[in-house]
């Protein structure tokens, strides 16, 4: 049996039950999480907010790190077996002082969810120098991970869930200038990076850390209705992909095709909780199954949301996944064995 997902090895649908209209209440029916210790980083608004209210509901206890504590705690007040924490990931000091913090707990850690992310965004750099984009939607994930490590390997048997992307298809990763350094800023173009970034980071993780018992997936939760994910995106972006009309409104047939939140956040929970994953991992998941390989024969519109599928290869390479590892433990300097 293969133990790693490397050029797609484990790249094949499970035929799970459910499809891309399942929610995630669908998914949770009859799991109980009473006990398990959760961390959902963007765990307070959009699919983020949804995934912690179910996995709560199903009795877990929830931990939201948050850059805003006052706007997360009014987001998820009233939801039981919540604690939320102050945590930015463009922060790397914000990112040791949670992890210190919850390591010192002494408790076990059942799933890691990096779910926050920021997309299609105006140029900008963290304090180390790092593309927002790349800074936020993976290193500060990568360094999070690697600080919690201890509490993942205590588990014995913890899940790390990587919420990425089909913008991954935008970009393959750019090892020789991730930051644009030395070329012009494409906002699509971090943006599909990060997320490339996010799959090969998972590929890697599960291949490292199955032998203690932590298995890793990555996730596109489809074209969802309703967050706040694209916010700073310029309407040109939007209105290039053929979804909103010269006036900057979204055409009612494209809305209509958008999954809702519930929806949007069902494949975070499968991979959370399916027991149909228990003995695989490092797979790129979609619409509540493992996706298909997209080996460039999948044709696709934006104002198609449904035919928005597949992963690339470049997103599950060996070499890529190593070589990615590698230069993340550069960029944050922290040496991560996974082991």
């Amino acid at each position: 049996m293969k133990q790693h997902n490397y050029h797609g090895a484990l790249q094949q649908p499970l035929h799970s039950g459910f499809n891309a209209a399942s929610t995630a209440a669908d998914v949770m029916k009859g799991i109980d999480l009473t006990g398990k210790i959760v961390i959902i980083t963007g765990g307070y608004a959009g699919i983020g907010l949804e995934t912690t209210r179910i996995l709560a509901a199903a009795g877990a206890t929830v931990i939201v790190p948050a850059r805003d504590v006052e706007k997360a705690a009014a987001n998820v007040g009233g939801i039981a077996h919540i604690e939320v924490a102050k945590m930015d990931l463009m922060d790397p000091q914000s990112v040791d002082l949670f992890a210190s913090t919850f390591i010192a707990s002494g408790r076990p850690l059942h799933r890691l969810i990096n779910n926050a992310g920021i997309m299609w965004v105006p140029f900008r750099k963290d304090d180390r120098g790092y593309e927002s984009q790349l800074a936020t939607n993976h290193l500060g994930h990568f360094q999070l991970t690697a600080r919690l490590w201890p509490a993942l390997k205590k588990a014995n048997g913890a899940r790390v869930i990587n919420v990425s992307s089909f913008g991954h298809q935008i970009a393959p990763f750019n090892f020789d200038d991730p930051n644009f350094e030395s070329r012009t800023y494409e906002t699509l173009q971090g943006y599909g990076q990060s997320k490339t970034a996010n799959n090969l980071f998972t590929v890697e993780l599960d291949k490292r850390g199955s032998s203690s018992h932590v298995r890793a997936y990555s996730l596109h939760p489809g074209s969802v209705n309703g967050t706040d994910l694209g916010r700073e995106a310029p309407m040109a972006l939007f209105q290039q992909m053929g979804t909103h009309d010269t006036n900057g409104n979204i055409y009612p047939e494209v809305a209509a095709k958008l999954k809702t939140v519930p929806q949007g956040a069902a494949t975070t929970v499968w991979c959370a909780t399916s027991p149909m994953l228990d003995h695989i991992g490092g797979v790129y998941c979609e619409d509540v199954d493992v996706a298909v390989i997209d080996n460039g024969d999948i044709v696709h519109h934006y104002d198609e949301p449904w035919t928005l599928k597949g992963v690339r290869p470049y997103s599950l390479d060996e070499a890529n996944a190593q070589r990615l590892w590698r230069l993340s433990e550069a960029m944050t300097n922290i040496v991560f064995d996974a082991v």
